[in-house]
């Protein structure tokens, strides 16, 4: 190693401070600050945060959390449900309806909040630990290749050139569906104690009839109910209809009474999972800049107008633990989603009131949680 010369080492370290930009003491540049700073009113108790993967389970992921929620409200131990005992069931009901509707009937991963609350109904429950629904060991769930399967053979049958059904078609469904996700216990132990899927769900001390659900669109009468026409409705369930306002109303009335809500809505170019919210950007906006005060207002109008063409789509079930404002006190409900913990707030995102009063397809809630005066206008 050589030794520099001393004059040649000052004029080096002179020519270095010349061009290198000055900075604060300590060294380190001065970090701006984030565009959005939140601030949570109130929070609800939730399980942990999962991982849907590459799988279009959202549904049934923000189902199962809000129910795990309300089991916690009522003072149950905190117990992580499967997600997966619901959509391996959920799938076979639906392969019977495709093929009674000879295939004119939406066939896929997708679903409502009610097929979650539809399949404890029939076939019960059980914990998360005993069934996974990782048969195949992956390190994330990856379901496009059983997707693809189960549609061909289901398409297949309805194809069928004997034009006869057999009665073991719908056990070679199963099959196929239990080589991927696993075959369906039809008791086990848990905590010491043993119990069938249908006991399982007895134990969780839930009134399924109490969980409603509710959206908003005038080309249906208010405080009725209709068909929300959504392709993954395969079950053409009903929903409550309430003008806008209200529904800020329940969201906020629920959460403010120690319920949450499953949120199913379009995910438009205002939601950002890296940044962590979801906000509606102005007509004239750059595609970047995010700010608190950027959004319109809405209008029960906008919401249909988006709906009608189709700009406000069934993209993604997710669940609202909470109420939170930002810097400059505009209000956003604390999102609790399933896409595991990779972004700033592990797993969760702020989204603001305008973005659910335009994007939301369908709530969920505790029918207990909605306002007086709307469940007297609704008969529930």
């Amino acid at each position: 190693m050589k030794t520099i010369p001393y004059p040649r080492l000052l004029t080096l370290l002179i020519a270095l401070l010349l061009v290198i930009p000055a900075y604060p003491l300590g060294g380190k540049k001065k970090k701006e600050k984030p565009p959005y700073r939140f601030t949570i009113e109130i929070e609800h108790p939730r399980t942990p945060v999962k991982n849907q993967g590459s799988s279009s389970t959202c549904w049934s992921f923000s189902t199962i959390s809000m129910l795990e929620s309300e089991m916690i409200r009522i003072g149950k131990p905190e117990t992580e449900l499967s997600v997966m005992h619901v959509v391996r069931n959920t799938y076979c009901d639906k392969a019977t309806q495709y093929v009674r509707w000879h295939g004119n009937l939406e066939f896929g991963p997708g679903g409502a909040n009610h097929d979650v609350i539809n399949s404890i109904r029939r076939y019960g429950i059980v914990p998360l630990s005993v069934y996974t629904g990782n048969q195949i060991g992956e390190n994330r769930i990856i379901h496009g290749e059983m997707d693809a399967v189960l549609k061909a053979y289901a398409d297949g049958i309805v194809k069928n050139p004997n034009r006869k059904l057999s009665p073991v078609w719908k056990t070679g469904f199963e099959n196929l569906i239990d080589a991927y996700l696993g075959e369906i216990p039809e008791s086990f132990e848990y905590k010491g104690t043993n119990y069938t899927p249908a006991s399982f769900a007895a134990s969780l001390g839930l009134n399924l009839d109490d969980y409603v659900e509710i959206s908003s669109f005038n080309h249906h009468p208010f405080y009725e109910t209709f068909v929300l026409e959504v392709p993954d409705n395969w079950v053409r369930g009903s929903v409550y209809n309430v003008p806008v306002e209200d529904l800020e109303r329940i969201v906020d009335h629920t959460i403010r009474n120690g319920y949450t809500v499953a949120w199913a809505a379009d995910l438009d170019k205002g939601f950002n999972f890296t940044l962590g919210v979801g906000v509606v950007p102005p007509d004239n906006w750059d595609g970047k800049t995010f700010k608190p005060g950027m959004e319109p207002d809405i209008t029960q109008e906008r919401r249909q107008m988006e709906f009608n063409t189709f700009q406000t789509t069934d993209d993604h079930g997710m669940h609202l633990v909470g109420i939170a404002h930002d810097q400059d006190g505009n209000k956003y409900y604390l999102e609790k989603n399933s896409w595991g913990m990779g972004n700033q707030y592990k797993g969760y995102s702020y989204i603001s009131a305008p973005y659910v009063k335009l994007k939301t397809t369908c709530i969920m809630v505790n029918k207990n949680g909605i306002p007086a005066d709307i469940r007297e206008k609704l008969g529930i």
